[in-house]
């Protein structure tokens, strides 16, 4: 995620630095070269029947175009926002925990395994999602038995939620937890289930990728088509719109891409990193162990 200060001024036009110029410079960088190319044929040998080309068939291609793009883009962006909002809950749920842990649970051990457990689901959560060695991220907070009893299990994450779930039962058994503390502490876990349930179905559900096909086609159209349209009444102005024009609807369209995977590695995906360390904080802050890590910051204007 790309974290700067808002921009002023002329600050707008040359910054590089988490915009989308950098992803479509070389889109941006055809449709110029080619818009000079049909500038300069109109210009000084200008064909047949040019004069009759009119630019309003562009302007109502142009029109449907951008409203396709904009639905598609408050779609992806709702996929953004919908992980974005699971990943807050699972902030909240883990925190939660750990607070009912360290009040109910007397047995200081106990507390300690299930923080590193929900530490660990944290991390398992985000290497799965980002394609990651999941169980390998997940091992430095897990004791020797542990290791072992996640050995061959292909949800990981859900294996540390059962390892939590089994911490819990056997506090219900040996009566340090009343079964209504208990049922209490089952919904937090049932919660981050829930939680990784979500993230799993945007990940694994990607926008029909025929839609994004014919947008991404009808924007090159669009856009390679353009200066043939605005030469004969433009002329050499014909480069300068067309640039324009091909910024924001390919703009548009590599925004769409990037924000309807919202787990990646993008500059615009979620920071997924940070939020994983933030988790790690406040289960080492709630165990009163010293020196906590430090939270991660953006480097480059760019958190991870």
């Amino acid at each position: 995620m790309i974290i700067r200060p808002r921009p002023h001024g002329w600050q707008l036009l040359y910054i590089l630095r988490g915009s989308i110029v950098p992803a479509i410079a070389p889109k941006v960088l055809a449709i110029l070269v080619l818009s000079i190319a049909v500038a300069a044929v109109v210009e000084l040998a200008p064909p047949i029947g040019i004069e009759r080309v009119s630019v309003t068939p562009f302007t109502l291609l142009g029109l449907v175009l951008s409203i396709f793009l904009s639905f598609r883009n408050s779609a992806c962006y709702d996929r953004w926002w919908e992980g974005r909002k699971l990943w807050g809950q699972l902030i909240y749920e883990s925190r939660s925990l750990a607070r009912q842990v360290h009040l109910l649970l007397g047995d200081g051990d106990v507390r300690r395994r299930i923080a590193y457990l929900t530490t660990a689901f944290a991390h398992a959560l985000a290497a799965r999602l980002r394609g990651r060695v999941v169980a390998l991220v997940a091992l430095p907070w897990l004791d020797k038995p542990q290791r072992e009893r996640l050995a061959g299990r292909e949800n990981v994450p859900d294996a540390l939620l059962s390892m939590i779930a089994a911490e819990l039962a056997q506090a219900l058994r040996s009566g340090a937890l009343e079964p209504i503390l208990y049922t209490q502490l089952e919904e937090r876990l049932h919660a981050m289930s829930s939680i990784q349930a979500g993230c799993e179905r945007i990940l694994s559900t990607p926008p029909p990728f025929a839609y994004t096909l014919l947008l991404h086609r009808c924007a090159w159209m669009f856009c390679v088509l353009l200066p043939f349209g605005l030469a004969s009444s433009l002329g050499w102005g014909t480069p300068v719109l067309s640039a324009v024009l091909a910024y924001a609807f390919f703009g548009l369209d590599q925004l769409g891409e990037e924000m309807e995977e919202p787990f990646g590695l993008e500059p615009n995906d979620l920071p997924l990193d940070a939020m994983v360390r933030t988790i790690e904080i406040d289960q080492l802050d709630a165990l009163g162990e010293r020196p906590l890590p430090e939270p991660l910051l953006p480097q480059g204007y760019l958190l991870q």
